[in-house]
């Protein structure tokens, strides 16, 4: 199956890629805290120490650069199950699939809390990412895994909920950071804390689907 990659921007120069990083740091912390709506990009540009009208001159709108942070994250995610591609040990690919969004969630939290903010509110802006990219790079890890079930490599299950139950075991440390922090005596969970969650998680995931 040919997939249908996250939009490419053209290329720019090296000024203009940090000057598109520190506004793309200062959007994803103003959109995780104030959603798509209460977002504002006199806000933004004051984070990132530029003014407005330089904002503006990147990205024409409030959607444009919205659409870009979000496009920059789905990137990022798709990225972590390369190991789909580039392995056919179903007990490897998981094993480094569930841990590369586990560190993923804890290297950029607030990435996540904005795809969920976004899905949380039905999902206007990206909805055609998630009808095209995001479905058919889910679609072709499908197909990955009947093949699996067919060679007797992994239980007989529904791909697609695996999928979600990985999504929803590693985004949970970060949508759920806060949370997490209460439980932990009001501190983070440290390094170690976090490679035997991490662990845990890819144990008890595997113990779920290997015959």
């Amino acid at each position: 199956m040919t997939l249908t990659p996250p939009p490419q921007r053209p290329a720019r120069s090296a000024g203009r890629e940090l000057k598109e990083k520190g506004l793309f740091e200062a959007a994803r912390s103003v959109f995780a805290e104030e959603g798509f709506k209460g977002a504002t990009t006199a806000e933004i540009a004051r984070r990132a120490g530029v003014p407005k009208a330089n904002l503006h001159y990147y990205f024409p709108t409030k959607e444009a650069l919205y659409r870009a942070v979000t496009e920059e994250i789905l990137s990022d995610w798709l990225a972590a199950a390369s190991s789909f591609d580039e392995n056919d040990d179903p007990k490897q690919a998981i094993s480094t699939y569930v841990a590369a969004k586990m560190d993923l969630a804890r290297a950029d939290p607030l990435g996540s809390r904005i795809w969920a903010s976004e899905i949380l509110r039905g999902a206007p802006v990206i909805k055609d990412f998630l009808e095209t990219t995001l479905a058919e790079w889910l679609a072709s890890r499908e197909a990955i895994m009947r093949r699996w079930i067919a060679a007797g490599k992994i239980r007989s299950l529904e791909p697609r909920y695996f999928f979600y139950m990985i999504w929803a075991t590693t985004q949970h440390y970060a949508d759920f950071e806060d949370q997490i922090k209460a439980l932990n005596g009001g501190a983070p969970l440290s390094d170690e804390q976090f490679q035997k969650a991490k662990a845990q998680a890819i144990d008890a995931i595997l113990n779920g689907v290997m015959p």
